[in-house]
């Protein structure tokens, strides 16, 4: 049988194929992402769960000139291959390669650059809106968007709007019942009950009562059914929404059957499906010591609360809802919600901690500022993925944290070294701060086996000293002095450098910095997130505040948007590697 797949390398070739062809390709289209993501990685289960979708929107419509919106983009892969990038899709996600997420710079076919959820309805609809004022009448814009995402404020807000203009939109909601964790809410109760109840569909719907022309819901992997009703909504006029029902994982039993695990399984055998053990690493990932360590905190007090905006297998507070369901809160893809109702249990004296990826707190920034900051609320926010993440790439690298929090008044922040210090700052917060702190750590494993050490309180701005010398000081926030530690192992000269675990951002160790200005030539300041703005733009405030003199050196994140790749290459690129620091530190 003719691999139809290998033929097409663009839209205009999909449409040459029969109808009837489609589910051949379907099925190719299913094995090539399985091989490829089964050796290089990936986000494996939602795009494999669109394939249907996604030949049937570049059959029917005349993409790129009909514009294609997908929503975060873990279910583009499929999109990808068929818009030009099949023979370079072994790279993605890998350093130099394709980026994991559709981007704008990398394909005329990508409209809009994503990977932070919920963005594709005002998206589309902006567009829509556009070609109206610019007459393009007859142009189609479609908004693919998951039962997950949907269910976030922004998307509700793109629908109000939608609902009352005459944009040619179309939006299409993959429902899967799952993002990363089970999806959750009112929302998600209702979608389920859509799908077996066509009554409720048809006489008590939310979607049409928001002006939608809605049809479904129908099977997402039924190509026959898709491609019909898509033709039937490319001549209806204003805003219409379809609802198709995927399975996530589609085509490998494996994925289908646990598809938490396989949203991104790592390597995994591309017959069976079974996952490739890795060696068993002997440290543990800062996410579990979180985990593991706000469990061992709410046994003894009650007042402590864990939320969390639909991570919680990703920051492992999934561990406290297994202990304790009734003060563990999944809200969905809503950060500004998460943090705001954090707010609103601090005001009644229970102690939340406030568990959000860094990337993705970009998007509560208000709610920080006026919520909580503003009335002075002891929220503890913990931030996983800070710093460098990967593979992910410029959407999830979470290296602005330290700089657009830095500016906010009341607000402690601090960066755990390793995980003895992540434990025992975590103890600190519940221990009666008057103040809202941020916590901030990396993704992946520490350095230290035996971290589960006993309690000890952190006193608030104060930092410490690693290493003493007489010339240089480096002063470092966070893991990044794991690799200022291994260098200074190698310098030339040893004992020319002292380093500083600063450990606080906010509020700097004044004490320490006056005796470091008054006892050293020149101040190394060392960071994961952006120099811009962050922890050396602090040091340097305080040297020009105080009129001292000194050579300082900033050394972290540059001013740019840093790609996809992994943790080591990206800090060689970025000379925050040992070798690096190595060569910078002999030239002080």
């Amino acid at each position: 049988m003719t691999n139809l797949l290998d033929n097409i390398s663009n839209p205009k070739d999909l449409r040459k194929l029969n109808p009837n062809q489609l589910p051949q390709l379907a099925k190719e289209l299913r094995t090539f992402i399985i091989d490829i993501v089964a050796t290089k990685e990936g986000h494996l289960g939602a795009s494999l769960g669109v394939v249907e979708l996604t030949i049937a929107l570049h059959y029917l419509f005349e993409t790129p000139d009909d514009l294609l919106v997908w929503d975060v983009g873990h279910q583009a892969y499929g999109h990808k291959i068929l818009t030009g990038r099949k023979k370079v899709f072994h790279t993605n996600r890998q350093f130099g390669g394709i980026a994991g997420f559709p981007a704008r710079k990398e394909s005329e076919f990508d409209t809009f650059g994503v990977g932070h959820s919920s963005t594709s309805i005002s998206a589309a609809l902006g567009m829509a809106i556009a070609s109206n004022l610019k007459n393009e009448t007859e142009r189609h814009h479609i908004a693919v968007i998951g039962d997950a995402s949907i269910a976030s404020g922004m998307a509700f807000e793109a629908l109000n709007h939608a609902g009352v203009s005459n944009a040619n939109l179309l939006i299409i909601l993959n429902d899967n019942a799952i993002g990363i964790d089970p999806a959750v809410g009112a929302l998600k109760e209702y979608l389920t009950k859509v799908k077996s109840d066509k009554k409720l569909a048809a006489q008590n719907n939310i979607i049409k009562a928001l002006n939608f022309d809605y049809s479904g819901p129908i099977d997402g992997h039924d190509l026959p059914k898709i491609l019909k009703e898509l033709e039937r909504l490319k001549s209806v006029k204003g805003p219409k929404f379809l609802h198709v029902i995927t399975t996530k994982g589609k085509g490998l039993k494996k994925a289908e059957e646990d598809q938490v695990t396989y949203h991104a399984p790592g390597k995994f055998d591309k017959i069976s499906g079974e996952r490739i053990k890795k060696e068993k690493s002997l440290y543990t990932k800062y996410q579990d010591v979180f985990g593991q360590t706000i469990v061992e905190l709410a046994d003894k007090n009650s007042r402590i609360v864990g939320i969390t905006p639909a991570m919680l297998t990703g920051s492992s507070l999934k561990l406290m809802l297994e202990k304790h369901p009734n003060r563990t809160f999944d809200v969905g893809i809503a950060e500004q919600h998460a943090v705001t109702l954090a707010a609103g249990m601090a005001t009644q004296n229970l102690i939340p901690y406030c568990n959000i990826y860094s990337t993705f707190l970009q998007r509560a920034y208000d709610q920080v500022i006026h919520d909580v900051a503003l009335q002075n609320l002891p929220v503890i926010f913990c931030l996983d993925r800070a710093g460098l993440v990967g593979e992910d790439g410029a959407t999830h690298h979470g290296v602005f944290d330290l700089a657009y929090l830095r500016l906010i008044p009341n607000l402690i922040i601090f960066a755990p070294r390793n995980e003895i210090e992540l434990r025992n700052i975590l103890y600190t917060a519940q221990l009666g701060l008057q103040k809202p702190i941020a916590i901030r750590y990396p993704r992946g494993t520490g350095n230290i086996i035996d971290w589960k050490q006993p309690f000890e309180k952190i006193e608030i701005a104060k930092s410490i000293c690693l290493q003493k010398g007489n010339k240089t000081a480096i002063l470092s926030v966070g893991t990044i002095a794991k690799n200022v530690s291994e260098a200074l192992e190698l310098v030339d000269s040893p004992s020319d450098f002292s380093h500083f675990d600063m450990r606080f951002v906010k509020p700097l160790d004044e004490n320490s910095l006056h005796k470091i200005a008054k006892t050293h030539q020149n101040i190394y300041t060392i960071e994961d997130g952006t120099v811009k703005g962050g922890f050396g733009t602090a040091i340097l405030e305080f040297m020009a505040d105080n009129k001292y003199k000194n050579k300082v050196e900033i050394l972290g994140i540059p001013d740019n948007f840093i790609e996809h790749g992994s943790v080591t290459k990206l800090q060689q690129t970025l000379n925050l590697d040992v070798d690096s620091l190595i060569s910078r530190f002999n030239r002080a």
